[in-house]
């Protein structure tokens, strides 16, 4: 892993995706996230994403497992796939939790453009959170 120090203050440097691993992930909006529980237990949720200026953002309404998972471990697993042929991304990262502010008022303006179930039952700021997902590793298959 590369670390960069600037200021005093650690960084992770940007996983870089090969054109056809981001013309993969920009062409699918379903992903699966894995959390992990304060007992160890993994779990995997199908979850509707972007992927904007380096990371995923993935909305979630309060009160979700994942979303409590996070909050305690914010070491965070996705995939996006497709099965035939078989092909997909696989991504080890960071999640934090973007809950107000411009940049979630832009992220939410995008949601909102992209797809029809935000259109259909929009949200305030603070009524939902989006999970922000910065990639540290990937291996991808098929692509």
């Amino acid at each position: 892993m590369i670390q960069i120090y600037l200021w005093g203050m650690d960084f992770k440097a940007m996983v870089r995706f090969r054109p056809e691993e981001l013309k993969f992930i920009e062409g699918n909006e379903l992903c699966r996230l894995a959390t992990v529980d304060e007992k160890g237990q993994p779990h995997v949720v199908p979850v509707a994403y972007l992927y904007i200026g380096g990371k995923f953002y993935i909305a979630t309404d309060y009160g979700t497992r994942k979303l409590a998972n996070i909050r305690r471990n914010n070491r965070v697993s996705l995939v996006v796939d497709r099965y035939r042929p078989n092909k997909a991304v696989l991504v080890l990262g960071e999640a934090s939790i973007l809950e107000r502010g411009p940049e979630y008022r832009r992220i939410y303006r995008r949601f909102f453009q992209r797809f029809s179930w935000v259109r259909r039952s929009p949200w305030e700021e603070g009524e939902a959170a989006f999970i922000v997902v910065k990639p540290i590793r990937k291996v991808s298959w098929g692509l």
